[in-house]
């Protein structure tokens, strides 16, 4: 059994910057490719980022690119994704998870840029 808990989002305005954290426990997720995922209203979840099991290899949407970073901490069972130049578009709640086989989805943690 995985726990996945997402956490940081918030109200933020155009420009403006977030961190989302990622906690996993019940399993080391060391091992895994990890990435973020997004959903809005009415839309497909879809990934934002991912990044290999050892923190070397990392992608990103072309919607993202040069303005999210994706990093983990093994040590610790976290990913983080960095939110810069946040625009409305990225609205939407974000999750973490496990990338191709999925553990249980989390929460997420809403992301709302507005001004």
């Amino acid at each position: 059994q995985v726990q996945l808990v997402e956490s940081g989002g918030g109200l933020v305005q155009p420009g403006g910057s977030l961190r989302l954290s990622c906690a996993a426990s019940g399993s080391i997720v060391s091992s895994y490719i990890m990435g973020w995922f997004r959903q809005a209203p009415g839309k497909q979840r879809e990934s934002v980022a991912t990044i290999s099991s050892g923190g070397s290899v990392t992608n990103y949407a072309d919607s993202v690119k040069g303005r999210f970073t994706i990093s983990r901490d093994n040590a610790k069972n976290m990913v983080y994704l960095q939110m810069n130049s946040l625009k409305s578009e990225d609205t939407a709640v974000y999750y973490c998870n496990r990338v191709s086989l999925s553990f249980k989805w989390g929460q997420g943690t809403q992301v709302t840029v507005s001004s």
